[in-house]
């Protein structure tokens, strides 16, 4: 009998146990997210949805000028914006020409890629200090994230001096960005390892393998950034002085999709984040892709900075998109190209989570769309 009430008392004390084990009160964070704009928005959103979703307070600091980040819109998040003299219009203008130099890379030389750079620094220098002076001069801003108390702040580069907001509230840093021109934040700040004979940077489109002339030019990609922060933002070495501070780097990609190269142990990949179970499509849009049949299906996005394509452009992709079998979903809003193909629809907005999941989908969706940036550019 004895041993009988030892062994019930014994599975007693497991049960109390485990039953304070599961019970244990949990701390919830408070997080500053400063986000960017544009993919970069869309990216942390979902971070920011699934701390809100853990019970975690999340402030959102957004300017009034931004083109991406409705605050008047969202919901489960607090949002505290601060004005600047920009207008959103201006913030367009700027990126969409940053981003046209990105894209048409390719059929560019270094100097002529360097010229357009330059051209357009006055605008990133003016943006840069405007956002930087209305963010961290604005008392009344930063007396009311004083008081907030934050744990964590949460920054994507996108957005001037939010690694100087974290150093001037005494919050940790975390850093938040898919890369920085020539890995000059990962390099100089987050003491990332980047050798330039075996490690091609952004946005040259090199292998690990080069010969001699690939090196010198990837060398070269490495080096412009570099004057670029010391000529306009500041000495690196002062600008890593806050950047370097950061407890994590969290890097929008995969680590096996790149070559082979050393990371710090603060490098956490968080490619697929983004990724949620599927739901169910519209109807007239489930109604296009059955319709595909054999052929399948193609999802067309360049991403939301791309809005403001010209017609021209639209025309040009129109024409290369209704010379596939296929039946096409393109995300596009404005302007309708005079070239639309009955293969093709646009839409505003595409689910493409949910449209990853249809069996209609062709394996080869990344490659089609280099393909076509590639066709584009080639008619340029």
């Amino acid at each position: 009998i004895s041993v009988k009430w030892e062994m019930i008392s014994v599975r007693l004390f497991c049960f109390i146990w485990h039953g304070l084990l599961l019970f244990h009160p949990v701390q919830t964070g408070n997080v500053l997210v400063l986000p960017g704009e544009f993919s970069h928005w869309h990216n942390m959103r979902v971070i920011v949805e699934e701390l809100v979703e853990r019970n975690h307070s999340v402030t959102v600091l957004v300017n009034t000028a931004s083109t991406t980040v409705k605050y008047a819109k969202e919901k489960g998040f607090r949002f505290q914006f601060f004005s600047v003299s920009l207008e959103e219009h201006d913030l367009n203008v700027m990126f969409t020409e940053f981003m046209d130099i990105w894209v048409q890379y390719p059929n560019s030389s270094i100097l002529e890629t360097a010229s357009r750079v330059l051209n357009i620094m006055d605008g990133f220098v003016t943006y840069h200090r405007v956002m930087c002076e209305s963010m961290l001069k604005n008392k009344t801003v930063l007396e009311i994230l004083k008081q907030s108390k934050f744990d964590v702040v949460l920054h994507d580069p996108f957005t001037p001096c939010g690694e100087l907001l974290a150093d001037m509230l005494d919050v940790p840093l975390i850093v938040a960005l898919k890369l920085s021109f020539g890995f000059t934040l990962e390099r100089i700040c987050g003491q990332m390892p980047s050798t330039p004979s075996y490690v091609p940077t952004q946005p040259v489109n090199f292998s690990d393998r080069m010969n001699f002339l690939d090196r010198v030019q990837n060398f070269l990609q490495y080096l412009f950034p570099f004057f670029f922060f010391f000529f306009f933002v500041g000495e690196p070495t002062t600008l890593c002085d806050t950047f370097g501070k950061a407890e994590i780097w969290l890097i929008r990609s995969y680590w096996d999709w790149d070559y082979p190269r050393p990371f710090p142990p603060n490098f956490v990949f968080i490619g697929g984040h983004h990724c949620k179970p599927p739901k169910p499509l519209p109807k007239d849009m489930e109604d296009f892709v059955q319709s595909s049949g054999e052929d399948g299906i193609v999802v067309f996005s360049l991403g939301s900075i791309f809005k403001n394509l010209n017609l021209e452009r639209r025309n040009t992709f129109a024409s290369a998109l209704g010379q596939i079998p296929q039946k096409v979903l393109w995300a596009l809003s404005g302007e309708k190209p005079e070239t639309l193909a009955p293969n093709t629809r646009i839409y505003d907005w595409i689910p493409q989570n949910d449209l990853l999941d249809i069996s209609q989908l062709i394996p080869y969706l990344h490659i089609f769309l280099f393909i076509v940036i590639v066709f584009l550019l080639t008619e340029k």
